[in-house]
């Protein structure tokens, strides 16, 4: 496939809808994860020495070690 010009996402969409199911799977967890490193390269810095979110970081820790809360079980929820 060739695109010769730039493509706007109304092309986009009805080419995704020609793609197969095991195609559009492998799309949706391509683009899952392009969203996942975006959301981390977006709040790393605020994790970073200085961050703006460090306080609330250190007050996690020191909840933690306190045993001030329950650690959440490892893994995705169940839906039911």
């Amino acid at each position: 496939m060739s695109y010769g010009g730039a493509m706007n996402v109304r092309t986009i969409k009805e080419e995704i809808e020609h793609l197969s199911a095991a195609g559009r799977r492998e799309l949706a967890d391509w683009f899952a994860e392009l969203e996942a490193q975006a959301w981390e390269t977006e709040i790393e810095p605020d994790f970073s020495p200085g961050g703006a979110g460090m306080p609330f970081l250190e007050e996690m820790k020191a909840d933690s070690r306190d045993g001030k809360f329950k650690p959440f079980k490892e893994g995705r929820p169940v839906r039911r």
